[in-house]
């Protein structure tokens, strides 16, 4: 009989996932309210993928993708989706 046992890993995101410092939606799930980055053990990323998600949070924090700091609660809001439907006037 086998056992129940849960993965460590998060299934939605394959080993060879790309996390896009562009993608603010997909980043904001690994931020917490405070604005830190979420350790790897919380997060359910394997070392590599919790090394290129930090990458990517940080590239988006240079650009203004994303908030910085203990203040980015108060003063942030949270990114958008962006409509799949394309803009028409």
């Amino acid at each position: 009989m086998k056992k129940m046992v849960r993965s460590k890993y998060r299934p939605e995101f394959p080993g060879d996932y790309f996390f896009d410092y562009k993608d603010a939606l997909t980043l904001g799930r690994f931020i917490s309210e405070g604005g830190k980055i979420t350790p790897a053990r919380i997060s359910k990323l394997s070392l590599g993928q919790q090394k290129s998600v930090a990458a990517a949070v940080k590239k988006a924090r240079n650009l203004g993708l994303l908030p910085q700091g203990n203040e980015s609660y108060d003063f942030f809001e949270r990114p958008e989706a962006i409509s799949p439907k394309p803009f028409q006037i």
